[in-house]
């Protein structure tokens, strides 16, 4: 099973601005000493020791995973990552993609109308959902004068269908269950089970006390995953301030990941205004919270776009 991510930013579209651009260049070059750029493997090795927050960057577009397993294409959430993954991802060859939403916020949908797969008379897609009327919400956001194109325009293979939490369904070889988690309209986590490995999408997640309840619908989707991505957006003084906004500070995240045994964690659907350097803060933070509480490995990382996670 292969994870990749093509867009891990919350709420909306986040760009690098033209100051946080500068802001990376001035700290790298406060670091320079003239041993670093003497000749080009020197430059090389220092370039390579910067810290991730200057050398490289989270990303910007909006929410978008892809798993590739067993030879099926899953695609979770259609945010503006999707068209990244368009342009520059490995599309499958039988052209067939298996969609599954979270739910319908725009951040979640809006890269759909730029997928260029979309308009290839030849794909097919099947669409999956908790939530029924799928393909009149797909619809709406392409009708005018919201985009120019209409929905009509799109491959007429599109199939749609309704999931039951806690009901699994397979694809292949592969296994995917659902479950319902506070969201403002309820968002959905998903489980994908294959070969013994299980992988948890988990955004959009306002976490509550009865999360952590035993019950056979969260057994089924979380216990002893082997990886779960989750949201983590706020801060705890922030996670606070915004309750019933639907979504968590990292330390509730990270507590989540050690109650349901699971030891690999990502931490995604960041906070639009956050830049990189509090991200990796926020990751720092989220490693030392882990190893207070849990006295033990615990694999936390940062999603970043175009990162991948073999499984």
């Amino acid at each position: 099973m292969l994870i990749h991510f093509w867009g891990v930013r919350g709420s909306l579209p986040t760009p690098l601005t033209p100051q946080q651009v500068q802001s990376k260049i001035m700290a790298a070059v406060q670091r320079v000493t003239a041993d670093d750029i003497k000749d080009e493997e020197a430059r090389a090795r220092f370039v390579a020791s910067l810290p991730s927050w200057i050398f490289g960057t989270a990303g910007g577009n909006t929410t978008c995973v892809e798993v590739k397993s067993a030879g099926n294409e899953l695609v979770f959430d259609a945010g503006t990552g999707l068209r990244l993954f368009g342009k520059s991802g490995t599309l499958p060859k039988d052209k067939k993609y298996n969609f599954f939403f979270t739910h319908f916020h725009w951040d979640h949908i809006q890269g759909f109308p730029f997928f260029d797969a979309a308009y290839d008379p030849e794909s097919e897609f099947n669409i999956y959902s908790p939530q029924q009327d799928i393909k009149k919400i797909l619809e709406e956001q392409m009708n005018q004068p919201y985009y120019p194109v209409p929905f009509a325009a799109l491959t007429k293979k599109m199939n749609f269908m309704t999931l039951m939490p806690g009901s699994p369904i397979n694809i292949g070889d592969t296994q995917i269950v659902c479950c319902p988690m506070s969201h403002p309209g309820t968002s959905y986590s998903y489980a994908v089970i294959e070969n013994g490995k299980k992988f948890v999408f988990a955004t959009d997640v306002e976490l509550k006390s009865k999360d952590f309840d035993s019950s056979p619908i969260m057994e089924r989707v979380f216990k002893d995953a082997d990886c779960i991505v989750i949201d983590s957006q706020y801060t705890a003084e922030e996670a606070y301030r915004k309750q019933n906004w639907g979504h968590s500070a990292f330390c509730y995240a990270v507590d989540f990941a050690v109650h349901w045994g699971i030891k690999n964690v990502y931490l995604f659907h960041h906070e639009p205004t956050y830049d990189d350097k509090k991200l990796y803060s926020i990751l720092q933070a989220a490693r030392w919270y882990a190893q207070y509480i849990a006295h033990e490995d615990i694999n936390i990382q940062l999603a970043k776009e175009d990162m991948e996670i073999q499984l």
